[in-house]
């Protein structure tokens, strides 16, 4: 057991300080999105967030996974890691200087994008070479727990710190909070370089990012389950734009209940987590995989949209995120034993980059549709079906609009199901 412990000290050490930065990270972006939907009434203007911080992540991380399979794992995330508390910095002094606009974050949400797509697959082979192999799931287990502490305690943590100490408040734990991950990292953790070949050093970008396609495409299961993620996300990235036009607006809403319900997310993930952490190894990964996804999509989506209380939308967040880190630790166990370690960095960006390409899409697609279709449509409907259902005012429509997603993850859970099929479903 010493042992065991021991083997994994670079880990822990590694894994507590990025996810005490994450969570401060965390803060700050949920600070920043009230601020902003406070700034518009706009659920397209606040999803507009998430749109520039995927968009350049997707665009670029390709090429980014061939340059991270090449560079220093340690050196890429901390210059990174340094990157991004310069694009707090800003913000805060923007906001001292009282010129702090929604385009500005906008530009800086990208400058983060851009920063991710290098130190996303870094950390992912980081995450490999300081872990056994044996232990690869106890580690994913233990990642999607923090990544569900995080959000269960950013909402609220953000909102006391707001009211105690204003946005000045916020910024200065999260570059506290850096400054603990910089320091760990720098002079805490030793991750092992990996030697390339010789054919490899002599890739350019483009051969390396066209290996890790290929690698892809030879791993035929694997491709169709990052898609099949992909159609997840669509419908999940919609979900989260949606959610603060939902509960915001409502007479039993606000700020406060939109924290406590973004809250239930991560407490049922944190739950989620340590059943993954010790729960035997299932038989069939890609089934659980799978189960999760339809159990998940179907209950939150339209247990929400047909509910009318807090308590109810809390429930909701249980059901739907409960399954979440189940289905993540499975995939990470089998990305990480299909793909070769020299090949993970290319190969990961790849999957970023076919995974969450419809994270932006879905974001844009859910506040457009809150803004110019639903809400339009709930607000001239003084009776019928549609406001049984979904009540009437404002929230009526993003509550429509979450029944629609709903449908949206039922369908493409039914149909990548007969796909995976065809490929056989146990992966090892």
């Amino acid at each position: 057991m010493k042992n065991r412990i021991y083997g994994l000290k670079d880990f822990y050490v590694l894994w507590s300080t990025q996810a005490l930065s994450q969570l401060g990270s965390a803060m700050t972006n949920f600070a920043l999105t009230l601020w902003l939907y406070q700034e518009t009434g706009s659920a397209l203007g606040t999803a507009l967030l998430s749109v520039c911080s995927y968009v350049p992540y997707v665009l670029t991380s390709i090429f980014a996974g061939a340059l991270s399979d090449r560079w220093d794992k340690k050196r890429t995330m901390l210059v990174c890691d340094t990157l991004a508390a310069g694009c707090s910095l800003a913000v805060f002094g923007l906001l001292k200087g009282s010129l702090l606009c929604p385009w500005h974050l906008y530009v800086l949400n990208a400058v983060n994008g851009l920063m991710n797509t290098v130190q996303n697959p870094a950390s992912e082979v980081a995450a490999t070479l300081i872990t056994p192999k044996e232990l690869y799931q106890k580690t994913s287990g233990l990642r999607a727990f923090s990544g569900s502490l995080v959000t269960i305690l950013h909402p609220m943590l953000a909102t006391s710190l707001y009211a105690f100490g204003g946005m000045d408040m916020v910024i200065a734990v999260d570059l506290g909070t850096f400054a603990a991950a910089f320091l760990a990292l720098l002079f805490g953790v030793k991750i092992p370089q990996v030697k390339a070949c010789t054919a490899e050093t002599r890739e350019t970008v483009l051969q390396s990012a066209k290996a890790g396609l290929r690698c892809l495409y030879e791993n035929r299961l694997v491709l169709v389950l990052i898609l099949f993620l992909a159609g997840v996300n669509l419908v999940a990235s919609a979900f989260d734009a949606v959610l603060p036009a939902f509960v915001l607006p409502r007479e039993n809403g606000g700020e406060t209940v939109l924290g406590v319900v973004t809250s239930f997310a991560g407490i049922a993930m944190l739950a989620g987590s340590l059943l993954a952490s010790v729960l035997p190894a299932p038989r069939d990964r890609v089934r659980v995989i799978v189960l999760t996804m339809f159990f998940s999509l179907t209950t939150d989506n339209f247990l929400m949209s047909l509910s009318r209380t807090p308590g109810l939308w809390c429930v909701a967040q249980i059901l739907g995120y409960l399954p979440v880190p189940l289905m993540n630790t499975n995939l990470d166990v089998i990305l990480r034993r299909t793909i070769p370690v020299n090949m993970q960095g290319r190969v990961y960006a790849c999957r970023n980059a076919l995974q969450f390409f419809t994270i932006p899409a879905g974001y844009f697609f859910g506040g457009w549709m809150v803004d110019m279709v639903c809400e339009p449509i709930m607000a001239h409907r003084a009776d019928g079906l549609a406001v049984r259902l979904f009540g009437r005012g404002p929230g009526a429509g993003a509550a429509m609009m979450i029944f629609l997603l709903g449908i949206m993850g039922l369908t493409v859970c039914l149909v990548f199901a007969g796909i995976l099929r065809r490929y056989g479903s146990r992966a090892e």
